[in-house]
């Protein structure tokens, strides 16, 4: 399947879908003088244009990498997703404006059995266009339908409010219009906040997502020669253009001639499974050093007393040099790294004072 062309396919039946709605609830809304449904109409096309820019966006997305852009212009989904989320807003703050003048200046609405019906009609257009949307983007690694089938869910609840708005209106002649335009507005602008910080997490950079974490390095260590897989980076460059690095730990006596064949025959299964690529480093495991599986345990059971620390791996004794290496990872919350480690070396020369410790303060990239 192509991924874009799926996207693009799925963006213009979403708009098909919402332009109808727009023409039937803006000439209910008209007809009946009810804000609340003509704001629900203005979002409806609202979302019809959402679903233009992401057609725009996933074609520039599928440019070609170029010399200025070696890494491609896969990252222009996100940006879309946040022009999205910004017209949301702007909707949101539009709504919410004329919602007030009519409580402030309210008008009376007439609601008849039709209006009714197409409002109902509309309800459940919504719900299964949004779970639609949701679906495709899920499927599909899209931000921005996903997005927009957030966003379709959030109109489906707001035109629930509109239906019993008009029932009110029909039954006890109660003129709650502007009232709920205002919380019309609200879920508005509550969907274009989420999106907005989603798509920023997006661009600046989060956690690598634990699943996908947990594969990669499952695969890396389905080899024998891998005794473990630390220090694993994933950027993305847009959801299909990830690039990455990471370490695997193998023996001492392994030859560079071996190593390069267990890379890359490491680099090709990630990439053929994932899509990452990737590019691996090594940690050298003493393997005919008894010494080093003592010192290691004294080290093990010495972090033990700190529970901010997460793990230590890169573990390496190098008697000819007399020194040790090792790698210690941190809990974000911990802000005395510094001195733990400094108490760490202190004790571990107490025990060892013919070596020389050499720890590196790493990051919770991914563990």
């Amino acid at each position: 399947m192509d991924r874009k062309k799926e996207i693009v396919k799925v963006s213009y039946k979403g708009i098909a879908t919402n332009i109808v709605l727009v023409a039937f609830k803006a000439f209910i809304g008209l007809m009946a003088n009810s804000i609340a449904v003509i704001l629900d109409a203005v979002n409806n096309l609202s979302d019809a244009l959402s679903s233009v820019i992401t057609i725009i966006g996933t074609k520039l997305a599928g440019r070609a990498p170029d010399k200025k852009h070696p890494y491609g212009y896969g990252r222009i989904e996100y940006l879309t997703s946040s022009v999205i989320a910004i017209i949301v807003l702007i909707a949101g703050l539009t709504s919410l404006k004329e919602s007030v003048m009519r409580i402030i200046n309210p008008e009376k609405a007439s609601y008849t059995a039709v209006s009714l019906i197409v409002i109902g009609a509309a309800v459940a257009v919504k719900f299964v266009l949004g779970s639609y949307f949701k679906k495709k983007g899920s499927e599909l690694n899209s931000q921005s339908l996903t997005a927009s089938g957030t966003d379709a869910h959030f109109d489906a609840v707001i035109s629930v409010s509109t239906f019993l708005c008009a029932v009110a209106n029909m039954i006890f002649d109660l003129n709650l219009e502007g009232i709920v335009g205002v919380v019309i507005s609200l879920f508005i602008l509550k969907a274009g906040i989420e999106m907005i910080g989603e798509t920023m997490n997006s661009i600046i950079g989060v956690r690598v997502d634990k699943e996908l974490a947990d594969g990669v390095k499952e695969k890396l260590c389905s080899h024998s020669e891998v005794h473990g897989a630390y220090d694993l980076i994933l950027n993305s460059y847009g959801p299909e253009e990830i690039i990455g690095s990471v370490h695997v730990e193998v023996d001492d006596d392994i030859t560079v001639k071996q190593f390069h064949s267990l890379s890359r025959a490491l680099t090709q299964e990630v990439y053929t499974d994932f899509g990452i690529i990737l590019t691996i480093g090594a940690y050298a495991s003493n393997t005919s050093n008894p010494k080093s599986a003592e010192m290691r345990k004294s080290i093990e059971e010495e972090i033990k007393k700190y529970p901010h620390i997460l793990q230590m791996h890169g573990f390496y004794v190098d008697e000819i040099n007399s020194e040790v290496y090792f790698d210690l990872i941190f809990d974000f919350d911990e802000e005395n790294r510094e001195s733990i480690v400094a108490k760490i070396v202190d004790k571990l020369k107490e025990n060892y004072p013919e070596f020389s410790f050499n720890p590196i303060l790493d990051r919770d990239f991914s563990d």
